[in-house]
């Protein structure tokens, strides 16, 4: 078994019986299920849930995105072993610390497959919450060419890369396009201040102004957790991205809940400590793969800047990264995803052929 045939690189062909086209992301599908199929689960798994709760599988890959495109190995390599396992067990793990603290539900009702959720259909609130720990990354980039005002918050003079800052700093932006909102450009992921959103709640999918406090309740305490909980592993928590929408409870209530993923390696800054403390920034992250980018190629301008998009989709069709490279981010994603959870990050042998013998066995929901 080549390394190759390990890693789950398509992930939106699988025989899973759907209600309508499979929704296929950079690292995860999502194949709805008719209604016929969620009220049989519900009642047959027992979830927790009403009987009309619409549900889908959600099947992640090992595909690695950075700089807005999909990357490749040497050898037939499309995508980094033990990657999509690592990043489903972290998110598991925290959603699960949330719930333990009171916080709140995730989207996720059942993990039949390292690779797979079972998940309730959520309507998102239309932002991506960015919350910094650190300046760094492209927030530093913007920081070192003279900018101050981040999503209507003003930073101080005289700041340096990588230092922590004065408080959490929370920098939110549209999720998708967003038309008729004043101030708000009509374009995918441009930055928000909080009164566009309190001016604007209904048109970013809050029920209620009240709602805003809670999100931003849920953001920051689901950020302590996670960083209070890293640091006892002598980690850093830097900075993630948090997502959140709306479901109906089993009672009939609508209630504000975490989705998408939270405090993984794709979605989060993570340095180790011990380096930290010796003047070292060692990534456990994402982030180390998008430096190994930059430096590998000659013309970095081609991934930062966007008006160089074509030029940066053909550097990542035509070249095939050394297998070295993918073997090191695959050691960052499951050694970090090991150390969260305490658990061992295992490689499928098939890991297509391991999730359709489930759904079909378990579930059945193959055709």
């Amino acid at each position: 078994m080549s390394v190759a045939q390990q890693v789950l690189a398509v992930n939106d062909d699988l025989p899973i019986r759907t209600a309508g086209a499979v929704h296929s992301g950079k690292v995860r599908s999502v194949y709805w299920l008719s209604a016929a199929d969620s009220q049989r689960l519900i009642e047959q798994k027992g979830y927790p849930l009403r009987s009309d709760a619409p549900l889908a599988v959600m099947v992640i890959s090992d595909r690695i995105s950075a700089f807005d495109c999909i990357w490749h190995g040497e050898g037939g390599l499309h995508g980094v072993p033990g990657k999509g396992a690592a990043l489903n067990a972290i998110a598991n793990h925290w959603f699960g610390r949330f719930r333990d603290q009171g916080l709140a539900d995730s989207h996720i009702v059942d993990i039949p497959h390292p690779f797979v959720w079972i998940v309730q259909k959520a309507r998102p609130v239309m932002i991506e919450a960015i919350a910094r720990q650190f300046i760094t990354g492209s927030m530093w980039r913007a920081y070192a060419k003279g900018e101050r005002e981040f999503c209507g918050i003003q930073l101080p003079d005289g700041l340096e890369a990588n230092q922590s800052l004065p408080e959490l700093l929370i920098t939110p932006s549209t999720k998708g396009i967003l038309r008729g909102i004043p101030g708000v450009p009509e374009a995918d992921d441009v930055n928000i201040t909080r009164a566009n959103i309190a001016d604007n709640y209904q048109a970013f999918g809050f029920s209620s102004a009240t709602d805003i406090h809670r999100y931003e309740t849920l953001l920051k305490e689901g950020f302590s957790v996670i960083s209070r909980d890293l640091a006892a592993i002598d980690q850093v928590f830097v900075d993630t991205k948090f997502e959140f929408g709306y479901v109906t409870d089993a009672n009939g209530d609508e209630k504000l809940i975490y989705m998408d993923e939270v405090g993984t390696p794709d979605s989060s800054r993570i340095w180790d400590g011990q380096s930290l403390r010796h003047g070292d920034i060692v990534e456990n992250s994402k982030e180390g793969f998008r430096q190994f980018l930059l430096n590998y190629f000659p013309d970095a301008d081609i991934l930062l800047n966007k008006n160089r998009m074509l030029e940066r989709e053909a550097l990542a069709r035509d070249n095939a990264l050394p297998l070295e490279a993918m073997q090191d981010i695959s050691a960052t994603y499951t050694g970090i995803a090991e150390t969260i959870t305490g658990k061992k990050i295992a490689l499928s042998d098939d890991p297509k052929a391991e999730i359709t013998d489930i759904l079909n066995d378990e579930y059945g929901l193959i055709v």
